[in-house]
């Protein structure tokens, strides 16, 4: 959410970085929105005097015995009570109406946050890694004869629908070792703090980090008003939520395995075929919560975090900057990690790390008290994949596919299974 007084202070420069989003100038409705609010609080405060002032005044005409101005100035008190009240319910009306606006609006990119319309003007700053070459035609990870035994869509289908996969055997247990590879490392040499939290939330917590109000067809809404989260995102972040932590607990940097829940709103007939792009899915997310003078560097830290899982895994990948026109709605940087799938002959996203400023922040009320005394100041937040579990096992599947539909697996992994190495044509781990 946006600071009116930042607002008031330069809107110019509010509406320069709308702009730069593709989206219409908004200062000054927002300012006249905004002095409509302010006149109308002192035109109640001041009725509010009046009718303070008018009540000492009945006290006195009553203790003289003026019978009639007793009368006059009860009445006027009675009057003044109820503008008072009618001006105080419009000022809550017009502070409820610039608050839903102010939180409809984006967030403003970063000067250094490239601009753009779409994807195609994402920008390439960093590429690991070199495709490997085959003396085949590589398959998607659904086509592979050793994946085949362990990845049932016709039995999700019947179970829950479309876009469900049962996986079993052993490529759920690749499945599993990845997201445990994923923790340790992140734990054991990234420092972040492991979480387990809920996967239902309430609609307050989806309010904080920005899933509501503008998206949440993008969720699912339970029918005693939970959501089921999207991301960890969700519950990471909110653990501030309206608290004033001291300075001295941050950075605070957190990692969580989840399910998450989309409804994928809007991506009919895409990806539709393997488990690309699931209502279902498992993801290791990270969080971090930093004063604002440390978020861009963090931004920084935390993309080289999800980039070293996939390089521990030998997987070939290219991180772009988002361009305005592509970013989320609550980011003001984002970097996209983008893996290397043969059997599609592309990169396609496996993570993607955001800053937020202080935009979700206000949104929760979550702020830190500084150690040298002073005001409390608006924490910063960000978040980013480390890394989406099911796109993991698909670039582990498709990179390491061999002719005979076997899956030579990466080293990192031999460990979490049994020392088991390859994924063999007929679905078992040798």
């Amino acid at each position: 959410m946006h600071d009116i007084r930042a607002i008031r202070e330069n809107p110019a420069a509010f509406d320069a970085a709308l702009a730069r989003r593709g989206a219409e100038p908004m200062s000054s409705s927002i300012l006249e929105l905004d002095a409509e609010r302010r006149a109308k609080i002192q035109a109640a405060e001041a009725a509010q005097a009046d009718q303070k002032k008018a009540a000492k005044e009945v006290g006195a005409a009553k203790a003289s015995g003026n019978e009639a101005e007793f009368e006059r100035l009860r009445a006027l008190v009675g009057e003044k009570k109820a503008e008072v009240a009618d001006m105080q319910n419009e000022a809550k009306a017009l502070d409820q109406k610039l608050n839903d606006t102010l939180m409809g609006i984006p967030n403003l990119p970063f000067e250094d946050t490239p601009e753009g319309a779409d994807e195609d003007d994402n920008v390439e700053v960093h590429r690991w890694g070199t495709p490997g070459e085959y003396a085949f035609a590589p398959k998607e990870h659904f086509e592979l004869e050793g994946v085949k035994p362990g990845m049932d869509f016709e039995t999700a289908a019947k179970l829950s629908g479309s876009r469900f996969v049962v996986l079993s055997g052993s490529v759920a247990r690749i499945h599993r070792a990845l997201a445990q590879f994923m923790l340790n490392t992140h734990i054991d040499e990234n420092g972040l703090t492991e979480t387990w939290t809920p996967v239902l939330v309430k609609p307050e917590m989806m309010f904080g980090t920005g899933q509501l109000p503008k998206f949440g067809e993008d969720s699912y809404e339970t029918t005693n008003g939970w959501w089921l989260v999207p991301t960890a995102e969700v519950t990471l972040t909110n653990t501030v939520n309206g608290e004033t932590v001291d300075e001295a607990t941050l950075p605070r940097r957190m990692v969580a395995h989840t399910q998450c829940f989309r409804s994928e709103a809007g991506s009919a007939g895409r990806d539709t075929s393997g488990m690309l792009r699931q209502h279902q899915f498992e993801k290791v997310e990270m969080v971090s919560i930093t004063k604002p003078e440390d978020s861009r560097a963090e931004l920084d830290r935390m993309t080289e975090c999800a980039q070293g899982i996939l390089e521990r895994l030998g997987l070939a990948y290219r991180t772009v900057v988002l361009c305005t026109g592509d970013m989320g709605f609550g980011a003001q940087r984002t970097h996209d990690i983008e893996v290397w799938l043969p059997g599609q002959n592309t990169y396609r996203e496996i993570s993607s790390v955001s800053v937020c400023g202080d935009f979700q922040a206000r949104r929760m009320n979550a702020r830190f008290k500084p150690s040298e005394g002073g005001k409390p100041e608006f924490v910063h937040t960000l978040n980013g994949s480390g890394l989406a579990v099911g796109r993991c096992l698909i670039a582990v599947l498709e990179n390491g596919q061999q002719e005979d539909g076997s899956v030579a697996l990466p080293d990192v992994l031999h460990p979490y299974l049994g020392g088991k190495t390859t994924l063999a044509a007929d679905g078992t781990l040798v």
